[in-house]
Formats: C-alpha cells, sequence, structure tokens
C-alpha cells in the first residue's frame, strides 16, 4: 500500500517536471509566426496525388439526373377574338324602383313590411325605443309590442289611424314630428294608459281627438288647429299635464279650464283677443294661486295683455306678450 502510493507520487512529481520544462522552452511571443505551406508541411498529412483514391467516379452513370423542364410558349389569342371581347356590349340593367311598404304577414320582431324585412330591421329598435326618422313612411308601421317610445319624424305620413297603436299598452311617448298629418282618428290616443309625451309639431292638424289624462307633455305648436276642433273643456281634467304648446295655429281664445299642474303654456302666433277673469284664475276664489304656470307666451296675437290685469292676479308671473 505505501509503495503504491510512493509511485503515485512520483508519477505526479514528474508529469510537473515535464510540464515546466515545455513551458521554459516555448517561444516567445513576440517570435515571428511559422507559415505554413504545402513546401514545409508535413507531407505524410495531404497525399494531393491520392486525395481521391477513395471515389469511383466510374461508378456513377452519366445521364441518371433528370432533364431540366421543357416550358411551352403562351398560346397565342388572335386579335379576332380580343377584339370581340372588348366591344361585346355591356348587359342592360334594370332601373331600381323604390320599395313600396305593404304590411302583411308576421315577422320577427312585428309584421313584415313590404321590403320582406320586419320593422326592427326597417327602423331601428333599441330597449323598446324605435326609430324611424326620416325613412320615408306614408304611414305608421307596425310596432313590436314591448315598445315603450316611438319617433316617427320628418316622414310622409298623413293620417294616423286607431289600429296603429292597437296593442300597444307600454307606449310612453310618440313623436310625429316633421310629417303631412291631417287626420287623426277619435280613438287613436284612448287605450295607451301609460302615454305621457305626444309631440304633432309641424303637421297638418286641424283637431285633436280624445286625450289621455296621463299626458304631461303635449305640443301641437305649427298646425292648423282651431277651437272648435278642441273638445270642450279637454284639458280639465288632465291632472299631470305640465307643458301645453299650441303655438302658430288658428286659435282664437285661450281653451280653457287649464288643470293646476301646468307649468308652461305657448300659443303665441295665434288668433287670441280677449281674456277674461277666469281664463287663469278662479273669479270665484279671490284667494286662488296658480303656482306652477311661470311660462306664458301670448306674443304674436292681435291681443293687447296690458288691459286684462284681472285675469292675471292669481299668477306668480306676468305672461309675455303684446303690450300698447
Amino acid at each position: 500500500m505505501v509503495d503504491d502510493m510512493r509511485m503515485a507520487l512520483l508519477v505526479a512529481l514528474l508529469v510537473a517536471l515535464s510540464l515546466i520544462v515545455r513551458s521554459d522552452s516555448a517561444p516567445p511571443l513576440d517570435s515571428e509566426p511559422v507559415i505554413y505551406d504545402l513546401e514545409n508541411y508535413d507531407e505524410g498529412l495531404w497525399d494531393l496525388e491520392n486525395f481521391a483514391e477513395g471515389y469511383d467516379y466510374e461508378e456513377i452513370e452519366v445521364g441518371t439526373l433528370a432533364p431540366p423542364p421543357t416550358l411551352e410558349p403562351p398560346a397565342i389569342i388572335p386579335d379576332s377574338e380580343v377584339e370581340a371581347e372588348v366591344t361585346e356590349s355591356p348587359l342592360p340593367t334594370q332601373a331600381s324602383t323604390p320599395p313600396t311598404l305593404v304590411f302583411t304577414a308576421m315577422g320577427l320582431f312585428g309584421p313584415e313590411t313590404g321590403l320582406d324585412m320586419p320593422t326592427c330591421l326597417l327602423c331601428v329598435c333599441i330597449s323598446g325605443s324605435v326609430y324611424c326618422d326620416d325613412a320615408e313612411l306614408d304611414q305608421i308601421p307596425p310596432l313590436p309590442k314591448d315598445t315603450t317610445h316611438f319617433y316617427a319624424r320628418f316622414n310622409k305620413i298623413q293620417q294616423v289611424q286607431t289600429r296603429d297603436f292597437a296593442n300597444l299598452n307600454q307606449l310612453k311617448r310618440i313623436d310625429l314630428t316633421g310629417n303631412q298629418i291631417s287626420s287623426l282618428e277619435e280613438d287613436v290616443f284612448r287605450s295607451m294608459p301609460q302615454l305621457q309625451d305626444l309631440l304633432l309639431t309641424d303637421n297638418r292638424i286641424q283637431a285633436l281627438p280624445e286625450l289621455p289624462k296621463t299626458l304631461k307633455y303635449l305640443d301641437v305648436s305649427n298646425n292648423q288647429l282651431k277651437n272648435v276642433g278642441i273638445h270642450d273643456e279637454a284639458f280639465k281634467d288632465m291632472s299631470n299635464l305640465q307643458f301645453l304648446y299650441l303655438s302658430k295655429n288658428l286659435l282664437d281664445y285661450v281653451p280653457v279650464p287649464l288643470p293646476d299642474s301646468l307649468r308652461a303654456l305657448h300659443l303665441q302666433n295665434n288668433n287670441i283677443q280677449t281674456l277674461h277673469a277666469d281664463t287663469f284664475c278662479n273669479s270665484h276664489n279671490v284667494h286662488y294661486v296658480r303656482r306652477h304656470l311661470e311660462d306664458i307666451r301670448l306674443d304674436g296675437n292681435p291681443l293687447d295683455v296690458g288691459i286684462f290685469p284681472r285675469a292675471y292676479v292669481c299668477l306668480t308671473r306676468l305672461p309675455v306678450g303684446n303690450a300698447h
């Protein structure tokens, strides 16, 4: 065992001495580098004459490679055919005719129209609101039963019939501004228990039908409405009515009695010539005060508001009008 250890140490010592001797005999770093070429290189490593002996080129059969593909020249089209293709007359196109709306059959969201599509594809339906503005309509389209707000402004509707809003119990707002309406059937709004806003501005209306007592906002401005076209005491029991706009019509007097809930009354540009003590107030109750009515417009009428002081004693604000 001791001899083996001695032998191992002796071998290690000899290896270390050989490394030291080699390092001492290494050439300096600044000595010229040795250039190796074919003249001074070991000829035993490179035998150019026998370099290719391992390859037998005679075994490779000439002509085994695939020949290159031959490309055929493109076909030449005769000039006559090209000329015929260029000068061929285009197919005639049929003139497009504007579609007419004919409401028949049932659709996905309601009865289909003459365009073979439901009303909610012809118009825009969003969460109970139906928008049919500027759609070239000449009548009210069938509406989904869950409609709450209906807008059909700037169309060509001439009459509104009772069937147009049949079974639409959730309607709260109808806006038919800017049409050509001259006829409203008497019962057209009667079956609407939730109707609050009715806008009929810029039409040709001469008479109003029976109005629901649930209305809060009524605008019939710029029509041809006369007093004979308004039911007697039409607004008396409308305890929710707050805004009544009747400007630019043919009224001869203020349609009374007015509900106490009224906040704004626009009657400018009519033919009103006189006021009475009971027009806004109550001649039988000197303590009566109309607190909510703060916006009264009477300008543009052949009326001198300055000569009817008894008509304003119950008001908190005087009306706007002409004074001479």
